[in-house]
């Protein structure tokens, strides 16, 4: 992309400090990046990306002042509406040094996520276009706003995260599908939106991490509420070979060559992401649900996954009585996981990278959501796309053991491992010249270089 002799034009990337908004956001730089664009990596201190993984991009640590107490709290909610009132002054210093500095590859755009909304405010003092990048599904952009919306008008409370009746005009959501956030501030949550999803007039487009394929109704009803283009280019992360690794967390390796070992679609592979943790029962009740399924199984336990635990529990609990049958880790290179042809399923937190990694390996799932996001997307798997079904209670061995058996061994199982092979087929469609998600891609390149 060099014009003239002169350096391909700059875009600035600025991530959401967490491990399933990170990933997105790394892999659109890589395929901007192939098309030709210089990539500099605007990031926070907190949980910032490593260089060395990426060494065809600048980075640009941002001061975020968070304190140790606050990062340790884990109040999600909190700390992103710190980092948009921290960051402001930092970032917008940062860009203007760049601005102003005569360097030969200009700032084309800043490209941000949803969360980070500081960012458009930035982008507009200096005269700068912006684009936004959406990591969730366009479903749970509308579940968010509905929620909000029926916090404000008082119709919807915590007792309601449990609820099973249908939510007025939004099949197939229940109550207890909306994503309820982990903290249960429904008040800063509803704040949170309202930041987020303003009317934005001067952003130039949104970038969605999703498909047609999948979401086509979704966008188009979020399309009307936006008059900036919606450019669904989805899924990232297959777009392209040898995307880098961008794990904030050491991945084991290890477990690739136990999976060598098991026969096609034997295993069912457990992990229920970076962030949700489990209480020591939940953890027993779910050691001994693999177990007893007599399903060979890899198991991503996080050493914190026990929350406010440092038990040995699952040595203590099974170790001689699984054997060669289970293999855990801390933590799992999960697209290799996925693609490899001995997982036959897998029983996940439904955060949208896994969804979607899911889906683009013909994977079928036993959804168990833990908070925001998650239950939107295992609603969706086992009832609009159907290739995945629910534990829609507490954690109890026999429900997982019973679960297990009807994806991996049972007719229901099979049924729905046909519906994900075809779903994965149609995703494939989506990439390729003429698809969907390359169409958006090359209207997004076009854009840029209109700037």
């Amino acid at each position: 992309m060099e014009k003239n002799g002169q350096i391909s034009r700059r875009l600035v990337l600025l991530p959401c400090p967490f491990q399933g908004h990170i990933n997105p956001m790394l892999q659109l730089g890589t395929i901007l990046h192939s098309k030709g664009f210089s990539i500099t990596i605007a990031h926070t201190e907190f949980n910032s990306p490593n260089p060395s993984n990426h060494p065809n991009f600048k980075f640009l640590p941002i001061p975020d002042g968070l304190s140790v107490q606050e990062i340790s709290s884990g109040d999600i909610l909190s700390l992103i509406q710190r980092l948009n009132v921290n960051c402001k002054l930092h970032l917008q210093e940062c860009l203007s040094q760049i601005v102003t500095g005569g360097q030969q590859d200009d700032i084309a755009c800043v490209i941000y996520d949803e969360l980070m909304f500081f960012v458009e405010t930035v982008a507009n003092f200096l005269k700068l276009p912006s684009i936004i990048l959406r990591t969730t599904s366009a479903a749970t952009l509308i579940a968010r706003t509905t929620l909000a919306q029926l916090k404000l008008e008082g119709l919807v409370s915590l007792e309601d995260s449990v609820s099973q009746g249908p939510v007025p005009n939004h099949h197939p959501l229940r109550f207890k599908d909306l994503p309820f956030p982990i903290s249960r501030k429904l008040e800063s949550f509803s704040q949170l939106v309202i930041d987020m999803y303003k009317i934005k007039t001067s952003s130039s487009a949104i970038i969605w991490n999703t498909m047609d394929c999948l979401e086509l109704s979704s966008l188009a009803r979020i399309q009307q509420q936006y008059q900036v283009p919606n450019l669904p280019i989805g899924p990232l992360h297959k777009f392209g070979p040898g995307l880098p690794n961008s794990s904030l967390l050491k991945e084991d390796a290890s477990c690739m060559a136990w999976l060598e070992k098991q026969t096609k679609n034997s295993v069912i592979y457990v992990s229920l992401g970076s962030i949700a943790a489990m209480d020591e029962r939940e953890i027993v009740e779910m050691a001994w649900g693999l177990a007893n399924s007599q399903q060979r199984f890899l198991w991503v336990f996080r050493p914190d996954s026990i929350r406010g635990s440092k038990n040995e529990v699952l040595s203590l609990i099974f170790k001689e009585t699984i054997g060669e049958r289970g293999c855990i880790v801390n933590w799992a290179p999960q697209k290799e996981v996925l693609a490899h042809s001995a997982v036959g399923g897998f029983l996940s937190h439904c955060g949208w990278n896994s969804t979607l990694e899911s889906i683009c390996e013909g994977i079928p799932m036993i959804c168990k959501p833990c908070f925001g996001d998650q239950r939107v997307n295992a609603r969706y798997v086992s009832h609009i796309w159907r290739v995945g079904l629910e534990l829609e209670n507490e954690l109890d061995r026999g429900e997982i053991e019973k679960a297990i058996r009807r994806l991996m061994a049972g007719k229901e199982g099979e049924a729905m491992r046909e519906k994900a092979k075809n779903l994965k087929e149609k995703v494939e469609l989506c990439l390729k010249e003429g698809g969907s998600s390359n169409n958006s891609l090359n209207k997004l390149v076009e854009m840029i270089m209109s700037f």
